[in-house]
């Protein structure tokens, strides 16, 4: 098993990595001692996994509710919050209650948002399913559910108290989903650091084939770098916008399609490739290292492409960005493999990007 820590203080928490973690650790049965514990999951994922971890749970929980949404990004709603609050009343939980959020990003954002808000806040654990959650959605504290004008714009800061990362879960991903994961991977090489960048694309072809050894790297390797950047900056104060390199983009291509048309990273993947795009066209990024970038997206099996819309289309879904101001959108562009910033771009390179790199 491999563990890591995000050292924030008081908030601290170890992620661990390995294989069987759904089916109990240490750490969990600690954290759910005598506890009122709540675990969230999916229609997709509760029959793969939701009863390992009921018999993991039970011997040390005081009372145990599972809560089954519906799957995918179509459930990251007021409603499916209101579902899991209302289960919580209905069990009489308390503040001293315990959250496990069981699945991928979705069920991630939901539940630690749900841990956010309710009685003000309690505690939470991420036992993600998917190589996306395992790589990026469930590390760092970000929460939140969808509007239907812009992804993930009502939410909160939330750190859990544990990251269990169990590997053996991506055996049962479907492989579009295995592929939106990569992006993640794809995208910390590209702003944090060259050598892993040239380690996932040497070992794409084990990646693609569910390598144990070479997924285990790559949960690490970007567990690592996410780490880095939220004990750095925790609240998205300045260095953590890095880390939605190709997200302005592929938050638009989400809304703009219907949440759950593209999966997120299939259009963190057509972003990346548009970022790449206009870091060159404003003279910030070698046209080859773009190419290169644009290469590696493909051989993950990603969209290279956003959807055909007019310019104005997508100028109007990147307007309701948390990165804008003032319903000006900025971009995080590279300026070298490793090396990422966050900044207003000129409106004639950004058209040319959009005509260059959709449809």
């Amino acid at each position: 098993m491999r563990e890591l820590k995000v050292a924030l203080d008081e908030r601290a928490y170890p992620i661990l990595i390995g294989s069987g973690l759904v089916s109990g650790h240490d750490a969990l049965a600690r954290l759910a001692a005598g506890r009122m514990v709540a675990v969230v999951t999916d229609a997709v994922v509760a029959p793969l996994y939701l009863s390992t971890l009921r018999v993991a749970l039970q011997p040390h929980a005081a009372a145990l509710v599972e809560v089954v949404l519906p799957a995918g990004e179509a459930s990251k709603t007021w409603a499916s919050l209101d579902r899991i609050v209302d289960a919580l009343l209905a069990a009489h939980f308390d503040r001293g209650s315990l959250l496990v959020a069981l699945g991928g990003g979705v069920v991630g954002d939901l539940t630690g948002f749900a841990a956010a808000v309710y009685q003000r806040g309690v505690d939470y654990v991420q036992v993600p399913t998917t190589l996306l959650a395992q790589v990026d959605s469930s590390v760092g504290g970000k929460t939140a559910i969808n509007h239907p004008l812009g992804k993930n714009m009502i939410g909160a800061f939330h750190q859990p108290r544990l990251v269990l990362a169990d590997v053996d879960t991506l055996r049962t991903l479907p492989q579009r989903e295995l592929s939106a994961g990569l992006a993640e991977v794809i995208k910390h090489g590209a702003i944090a650091d060259p050598s892993y960048f040239d380690d996932v694309e040497r070992g794409m072809g084990r990646l693609l084939e569910r390598d144990a050894e070479a997924l285990a790297r790559a949960v690490e390797g970007s567990c690592r770098i996410k780490a880095s950047v939220v004990e750095r900056d925790e609240r998205e104060g300045g260095l953590r916008a890095i880390l939605n390199f190709g997200h302005t983009f592929g938050h638009a291509i989400e809304a703009g399609l219907g949440y759950g048309q593209w999966l997120h990273g299939e259009a963190v993947g057509a972003g990346m490739v548009m970022a790449a795009d206009l870091s060159s066209r404003v003279g910030l990024l070698e046209p080859a290292v773009a190419r290169r970038l644009t290469g590696l997206i493909a051989a993950a099996r990603l969209p290279g492409r956003g959807p055909a819309w007019p310019a104005q289309r997508y100028l109007e879904l990147m307007s309701v960005d948390k990165k804008a101001e003032r319903g000006t959108p900025r971009f995080v562009l590279l300026e070298r493999l490793g090396s990422a910033l966050l900044r207003r771009v000129d409106d004639a390179p950004l058209r040319a990007t959009l005509a260059a790199c959709s449809g």
